[in-house]
């Protein structure tokens, strides 16, 4: 026998990595048995040769020193396994969270985070629900029982956005207030569906979702005046795909919906028009019609246009992919794996202790690690983490997750808040120079100017403390003189004071942490970028 393992273990002496992490796994032996013998035998090499540990018994010493590490899983954690004392001392109850973990690890696939944007009854719900339907997140069964409930209320086209819109007032209504999240898979990526709110009272939570995203999905509806009254000035269209540019979206899909409304019939003409009043708009917003942004036709409530091509007997003239293959087939983003953990809290509950949820920007986390709850300097430790709903034991950047905290309580917790590395925190302020864009507004903006400012999940009421210079949008140039005032299409530098401590970061060092908008009397007045952190 001893001779057989040790010709294993030479083979695998070259693949052996992280060799820590299965360790634990003897509980499970008959459940993996082909893989953990070569990890068993392999680990103890670090140990001074120590003779492989009878397996036998093995159980028994990982009970009795049970007590006293209580740091092993954070321990090894952080040396992933370059030495092999961690063995016996981590509980059985860790090792089945491990063993799921490495075989989770194994298929992880890309997170890419989608939100859905777009006027009132655009259909992003139903676009969100069709999807979930055609990738089998939701069960046939709970589909018809959605149909036959919105039956009864005799609003039948609304059961596909009952998956997303799960609370009571949204389907009365049939308005979304709050972000609904889903997520579905496809062979290659793991998405998660931000279904935002179209009505303009919701713009803030819209903000929120649209700061989690990576692609954005702007849907008009082709429907004869619908498109008009979302387009408008006073409509969410624009405003959505302003705040989504200003969030940081890197890619814009403009799905033209209802297609297949008695008044489209999916009419070439009608979708040319939606994309020729829009696109001038877009263009302007910075998108890039060769590279990020592109635009389908599609029906959420047949499910046309989604997962499979629209079939050339209905929609003659567009040849172009459906909207899964093409999301799924976008390049991938470039994550910042190495920085230190960051994740602002978009949410917050109580569950057997504090559960905040929001997408990691930066870093990594691991299960028992200390990071710190900032602008307050509360210290935590991670007790469980959940990827999309599957609970896991680290989490990496892109990904939405919900942590659960010891340490600290719910109610000290709000959104805006950012979970960060404990060694090297993110930078808090109160005062900070910043670069604005005014986008629209009647009156001028002077100093003594207060609006309310959402910076990644975080909203603050802020005032303008002195206009520094006026910014040249042709050439750059700074103005010699400070301005008394800023108006509409002016670019300044202004020092901004928020009143309350808020974390933030230059825009230059890390963008997702140092942009925001402005807004006042529900509009948006303003997009800009922190240049630096003055207090």
């Amino acid at each position: 026998m001893s001779q057989e393992n040790s010709e294993i273990s030479a083979k695998f002496s070259t693949l052996n990595v992280n060799a820590m992490e299965f360790v634990p796994s003897f509980c499970q032996q008959e459940r993996t048995s082909s893989t953990i013998p070569t990890e068993i035998i392999e680990e103890p090499r670090p140990e001074n040769n120590a003779p492989p540990p009878p397996t036998d018994n093995d159980p028994l010493d990982s009970w009795d020193v049970d007590d006293e590490p209580v740091l092993t899983p954070e321990d090894e954690d952080a040396d992933d396994g370059e030495d092999g004392d961690g063995d016996n001392d981590v509980t059985p109850k860790v090792s089945k969270k491990k063993l799921q973990k490495v075989e989770e690890r194994g298929s992880k696939k890309e997170h890419v985070n989608v939100v859905f944007i777009g006027h009132v009854d655009a259909g992003k719900s139903t676009i969100g629900g069709q999807i979930m339907s055609l990738t089998g997140m939701v069960d046939k069964r709970t589909l018809e029982k959605y149909e036959r409930e919105a039956r009864e209320k005799s609003r039948e086209s609304w059961y596909l956005s009952w998956a997303l819109d799960t609370n009571q007032e949204e389907r009365d209504k049939g308005k979304t207030v709050e972000v609904g999240r889903a997520y579905f898979e496809t062979d290659k990526k793991h998405f998660t569906i931000l279904d935002a709110p179209g009505h303009k009272s919701f713009v803030p939570n819209m903000i929120g979702g649209a700061a989690q995203a990576d692609v954005a999905v702007l849907v008009i509806s082709a429907r004869k005046g619908e498109f008009e009254t979302g387009f408008d000035r006073g409509g969410q269209t624009r405003e959505h795909a302003m705040l989504a540019k200003t969030a940081g979206v890197k890619h814009l899909i403009v799905l033209v919906n209802k297609m297949d409304d008695p008044t489209v019939n999916w009419d070439e003409n009608r979708y040319n028009e939606c994309r020729d009043k829009i696109l001038p708009y877009l263009k302007k917003l910075g998108f890039n019609p060769a590279k990020d942004l592109t635009f389908m036709p599609c029906s959420g409530l047949t499910g046309q246009g989604i997962r499979e091509p629209i079939t050339p007997g209905t929609c003659p003239w567009y040849s172009g992919q459906a909207f899964i293959p093409f999301i799924d087939e976008l390049p991938s983003l470039n994550r910042k794996t190495d920085g230190p953990f960051i994740m602002p809290i978009v949410d917050k509950y109580k569950d057997m202790g504090t559960v905040v949820m929001g997408k990691v920007e930066s870093g990594c986390a691991k299960k028992g690690q200390n990071l710190l709850v900032m602008p307050n300097r509360t210290q935590v430790s991670v007790d469980q983490l959940w990827s999309d709903d599957d609970e896991v034991t680290a989490v990496g950047p892109g990904e939405n997750v919900k942590i659960k905290l010891k340490g600290i309580e719910e109610e000290d917790v709000s959104p805006g808040f950012v979970l960060c590395d404990a060694s090297n925190p993110i930078k808090i302020g109160k005062i900070f120079d910043a670069q604005v864009v005014i986008l629209e507004h009647k009156s001028i903006i002077c100093a003594g100017y207060s609006a309310v400012m959402h910076i990644h999940c975080a909203a603050e009421e802020i005032t303008v403390k002195a206009l520094i210079c006026l910014v040249d949008k042709k050439t750059g140039e700074k103005s010699r003189s400070r301005p008394r005032f800023v108006k509409q299409d002016q670019v300044a530098i202004m020092r901004i004071e928020c009143s309350g401590m808020i974390c933030l970061e230059q825009f230059k060092l890390f963008p997702q942490m140092g942009r925001f908008t402005l807004r006042d009397e529900n509009k948006t007045i303003a997009i800009g970028k922190v240049l630096k952190v003055v207090e």
